[in-house]
């Protein structure tokens, strides 16, 4: 249960943003709900995020696919649960997405490009980062360094999110439901 009201009073800001999420994402985000309480939190956080979907230098996959170990990682449901979704809705192969969370386990699923940016978003997600000077100069290596800093950014931006999120007590909405995520293999 989430550990603030994510009804806030209803501000123009407010107001905005939920007639946003709820046109872009069939409801009101959660996280919405609760920076409401903040109206100018909201609206940063609002413009922040939208120049990050801007962000084209790293693989759409690649950058998806660090976001969602981080989330996992902190575990943070919230964020997993719509990082499933955002996964389905650009296509990328939901029998992959699913050993995200525990990819470790499932090295096979994934190409060696996949798994250095999994362990460098795991690496980045550690209280003290364990990102080393060989993972980081392999990385900067295959992707460019243009790619390498979005990577880094992205990392560091889902810390964000789901530590706040986590902090805020918030869970999936359901949004993993409405894509075609197949049954983990036990």
């Amino acid at each position: 249960m989430a550990r603030i009201s994510l009804d806030p009073p209803r501000t123009l800001t407010v107001r905005l943003a939920s007639w946003y999420s709820r046109r872009r994402f069939g409801e009101v985000l959660h996280p919405v709900g609760a920076m409401g309480h903040h109206p100018r939190l909201l609206r940063d956080g609002a413009r922040f995020e939208q120049r990050l979907a801007g962000w084209d230098e790293l693989d759409q996959g690649l950058k998806t696919l660090a976001v969602l170990a981080v989330a996992a990682r902190i575990g943070c449901s919230w964020c997993v649960d719509f990082g499933h979704w955002e996964a389905a809705e650009q296509g990328l192969p939901m029998e992959k997405i699913q050993y995200v969370p525990r990819w470790r386990e499932h090295t096979g699923e994934f190409d060696e490009l996949e798994l250095l940016v999994l362990r460098f978003a795991d690496a980045m997600t550690e209280t003290v980062p364990t990102v080393t000077d060989e993972l980081a100069a392999e990385l900067v290596a295959r992707l460019g360094e243009p790619a390498f800093m979005e990577l880094v950014m992205m990392a560091a931006v889902e810390n964000q999110r789901s530590r706040v999120n986590a902090a805020l007590g918030l869970v999936g909405q359901g949004f993993s439901d409405r894509c075609e995520v197949p049954p983990r293999a036990v």
